[in-house]
């Protein structure tokens, strides 16, 4: 994926997923923020009509970018985004965003310990894309929860991928349960997200 980077000259930008043109159903992607960095990484992005001094800093990072994209697209068809207006993470830098997306078809979100039901229309089977249990951010599966169990938001089991591949590909169906064989993070309420596609057999 290749990374996209906006200098902000019009203060908004926009991350659109175009419908799937393999999708039989003809369901929309959605956005999933893979990276995001506002700051400034090197001299030479964004440098016009800029001075020196402005370019010169470039280890310049804000460091709640991703929760702020991800907050703002994650989950939609398409999205804009308002460069952040009381942030200024280096003083007297130009700062830019950076960040990669990937467009998913079809996506199921399951709480933990219950079960994620995965279906392809008739004819077809399921080829699991993407699968991540822990947590990511603070809002999904969040409802009743305190703040001490959804506050780690960088909580990933790494044997999400092949726990769900190994249940669902090639199948029409399948039930996943949102759980893992090794507790990623103690004390942590998460949740199990699969992306996936559906193709003939």
């Amino acid at each position: 994926v290749a990374i996209l980077v906006f200098c902000f000259s019009h203060t908004r930008i926009s991350l659109t997923c175009f419908d799937s043109m393999n999708s039989s159903s003809g369901e929309r992607q959605v956005i999933v923020v893979s990276w995001a960095n506002y700051g400034r990484r090197d001299k030479t992005t964004c440098p016009d009509g800029r001075s020196d001094s402005e370019l010169q800093n470039v280890k310049c990072s804000w460091s709640a970018s991703m929760e702020y994209f991800t907050k703002m697209c994650n989950w939609q068809n398409s999205c804009t985004v308002e460069a952040p207006s009381l942030v200024d993470p280096c003083h007297g830098t130009y700062e830019y965003l950076e960040t990669t997306y990937d467009c998913f078809p079809r996506q199921s979100v399951t709480c933990e310990a219950s079960q994620a039901n995965l279906q392809c229309d008739e004819g077809q089977v399921i080829v699991v894309s993407w699968a991540y249990y822990g947590r990511r951010d603070t809002t999904t599966c969040s409802d009743g929860r305190p703040v001490s169990q959804i506050q780690n938001v960088n909580c990933f089991w790494p044997g999400s991928m092949d726990y769900v591949t190994t249940s669902c590909n090639g199948k029409n169906s399948c039930t996943v349960e949102a759980k893992s064989s090794e507790d990623p993070c103690y004390g942590i309420y998460k949740y199990l997200e699969v992306f996936y596609t559906c193709k003939g057999k």
